[in-house]
């Protein structure tokens, strides 16, 4: 009796076991590419990056300039003089260092204006994907676009045409 109980048992966790997860694809680098906004955001990202560094490398030369004025005219100077040079052109160089790093710095204005933009846009994409998900009955949907362990997968299980459909913009 005791082995037809375990036997079952064991059956019966083994069938539990063997039931099929569903798992889906997504190409998140070929969705964002079809998705205008993110385009939109993009170039924006770009021409305000470009804007910036502009900024930066001006003062960067004039900064450079000072440099090359000082040491050009070092021999006419007093020591005060000097000094004082000295002083204003480090004053310049740290000007373009804070600067610098207040645009492109790891909390700067670049990466606030990239949140700003582009956080709603993955939200909507994320929310587009769980709805295919929930309505599929996918347990799991992987990104292919940043996942390098896979290899290979068949093209019947990539859902990325159904999630841009659900954001409206049918491929």
């Amino acid at each position: 009796m005791k082995k037809i109980i375990l036997t079952l048992f064991v059956a019966l966790m083994a069938a539990g076991m063997a039931t099929a997860q569903k798992f889906a694809l997504v190409d998140m680098d070929y969705i964002l590419r079809n998705v205008p906004a993110y385009e939109m955001a993009n170039e924006q990202l770009n021409q305000v990056s470009q804007r910036w560094e502009k900024e930066v490398n001006e003062l960067s030369k004039a900064a450079e300039t000072m440099y090359k004025n000082y040491q050009s005219d070092m021999v006419f100077l007093t020591d005060d003089q000097k000094k004082k040079r000295e002083e204003e052109i480090v004053a310049k160089e740290k000007e373009v260092t804070d600067l610098r790093y207040k645009y492109f710095g790891p909390e700067g204005e670049l990466y606030k204006k990239r949140q700003s933009l582009m956080k709603p846009i993955q939200e909507d994409v994320y929310n587009a994907v769980k709805a295919v998900a929930e309505e599929k009955g996918y347990q799991t949907i992987f990104d292919r676009a940043s996942s390098q362990s896979i290899v290979f997968a068949s093209p019947r299980i990539d859902v990325s045409n159904e999630v841009l459909a659900k954001l409206g913009y049918s491929k």
